[in-house]
C-alpha cells in the first residue's frame, strides 16, 4: 500500500512539474507571440488534467489496485478521454483566434476580413460540437454493453434517422443554414442590413441564429434559416459606400440650376462627402409644390446618415434665408374675383355656343357629325 501511494505521489507531482515548467516557457514565448499567449492562457487547465490522468493511470497499471484496477483503470480512461477532448478544443480555438488575430477588420475595405471572420467563427463553433459528440461516442464505447447495442441499432439505423431527422427538422435546417450562410458569403459579421423593417449590424452568427445590433442598440435574434427564406437587405455586400436622397418640397418659384450650385458647393466642404455623387434633381410638379431631390454619397451607412440630415438642414437654412419666395405656399384667389371670371366666362360660352360640342358648329364639324352618325341621326 505504501509503494502504491509513493508511486501515485510521485507520478502526480511529476506531472505537475513537467506541465508547470512547459506552462512557464509557453507564457515566456507568449510575450512575443500572439500564438503562444493563446496556448498559455486556453490549454494550460486542460493540459494540466490531460498530465494528471495519465500519471494516475500509469501509476495504476505499474502498481495495482487489487479487484479495484479494472474499475479504476476504467472511470481513469473516461475521465481522460473528456480532458483530451477538452484539450482539443482548446487547441482549436487557439489556432482559430491566431488565425484571426491577423486578419485585420478595422481598415476601410474589410468586406474579404469579415467574410474570413464569419466563417471561421462557425467553422469554431462546428468543430468543438464534432470534438464533444465524438467524445461522448467514445466513452460509450468504453462500455461492452453499449458496443452491443451499437451493433443492434445499425440495422434500424434508417428508422432511427428518419424520427430523428423529424424530431430536430428546425434545429437541422439552421444549423445547415448557418454553414450555408458562412460558406455563401451572403451575410457577414458587420454586414449593415435592414430585416423586418430595422436597421442593423450584424452582432454575431451562430449555427441557429443571428444577432442583428440594432442602431438604438436593441438586438433582433432571428434563426439563421430566417436569411435563406426571407428577403433582406445587405448594405455592405460587396461595398461599404452608398448612395442617399434628401428630398424637399418647395414652390413652383424655386430656383433649380442655384439650388444645385449650392448643393455641390456644401459638399464639397463637407467632410462627410466621399466625392462620388452630387445630383439634384427635380423629380415631381404635381399640385401646389415642387419636388426638389437631392441624391449624395458616402462611404458607408452612418456617414450617409448624418450627411443626409446636415444637407436637408443646409438646404432648409438656405432656402429660409435666401430664397424665401421658394418656401412651400398655398395660393388661394379671392371668391368675388372668382365669382366674376366665372360669370364671365358663363357669358362667353353661351354667346358663342359653337364650341361646346364634339366636333364644334363649323363646316368641318358638321361634316364629321354626319360622318359618325349612327342611324337613327345620333352621333356614335
Amino acid at each position: 500500500m505504501l509503494i502504491a501511494v509513493l508511486t501515485f505521489t510521485g507520478s502526480v507531482l511529476v506531472a505537475l512539474a513537467v506541465v508547470a515548467a512547459v506552462h512557464r516557457v509557453v507564457r515566456r514565448i507568449g510575450r512575443r507571440s500572439a500564438l503562444f499567449a493563446g496556448l498559455a492562457a486556453h490549454a494550460h487547465r486542460p493540459a494540466l488534467a490531460v498530465a494528471v490522468l495519465v500519471a494516475v493511470q500509469f501509476s495504476i497499471g505499474v502498481v495495482g489496485w487489487g479487484e479495484w484496477r479494472p474499475v479504476a483503470l476504467h472511470v481513469v480512461g473516461i475521465a481522460l478521454i473528456l480532458a483530451g477532448a477538452w484539450l482539443l478544443a482548446a487547441l482549436l480555438v487557439v489556432a482559430e483566434d491566431a488565425t484571426l488575430a491577423r486578419i485585420r477588420v478595422d481598415v476601410s475595405d474589410n468586406r474579404h476580413a469579415r467574410r474570413v471572420h464569419t466563417q471561421i467563427t462557425l467553422v469554431r463553433r462546428v468543430t468543438v460540437v464534432v470534438v464533444g459528440v465524438l467524445a461522448f461516442a467514445s466513452v460509450l464505447m468504453t462500455f461492452p454493453e453499449a458496443r452491443a447495442a451499437g451493433t443492434s441499432l445499425l440495422a434500424s439505423a434508417g428508422v432511427i434517422g428518419a424520427i430523428a431527422a423529424l424530431a430536430a427538422q428546425s434545429l437541422l435546417g439552421n444549423v445547415f443554414a448557418g454553414v450555408q450562410i458562412a460558406f455563401s458569403d451572403a451575410l457577414r459579421l458587420d454586414d449593415v442590413v435592414v430585416v423586418e423593417d430595422q436597421w442593423g449590424r450584424i452582432e454575431d452568427i451562430t449555427l441557429t441564429y443571428v444577432v442583428v445590433h440594432l442602431w438604438d442598440d436593441r438586438r433582433l435574434i432571428l434563426p439563421t434559416a430566417y436569411f435563406l427564406k426571407t428577403p433582406f437587405e445587405n448594405w455592405t455586400r460587396t461595398q461599404s459606400a452608398l448612395l442617399g436622397t434628401v428630398e424637399l418640397d418647395v414652390d413652383w418659384t424655386v430656383p433649380v440650376e442655384d439650388m444645385r450650385q449650392e448643393l455641390r458647393k456644401f459638399l464639397e466642404s463637407d467632410d462627410l462627402w466621399d466625392g462620388r455623387v452630387c445630383v439634384l434633381q427635380v423629380t415631381g410638379a404635381v399640385g401646389a409644390f415642387v419636388r426638389v431631390r437631392a441624391l449624395v454619397s458616402a462611404t458607408d451607412a452612418g456617414r450617409l446618415w448624418d450627411l443626409r440630415c446636415e444637407v436637408r438642414e443646409h438646404l432648409v437654412a438656405w432656402l429660409r434665408s435666401r430664397q424665401p419666395g421658394a418656401l412651400p405656399q398655398m395660393r388661394v384667389r379671392d371668391l368675388p374675383r372668382a365669382q366674376a371670371v366665372a360669370q364671365k366666362d358663363a357669358s362667353g360660352t353661351e354667346a358663342s355656343g359653337s364650341d361646346n360640342r364634339v366636333f364644334g358648329e363649323s363646316e368641318d364639324g358638321q361634316e364629321r357629325v354626319q360622318a359618325f352618325s349612327g342611324p337613327d341621326g345620333r352621333s356614335a
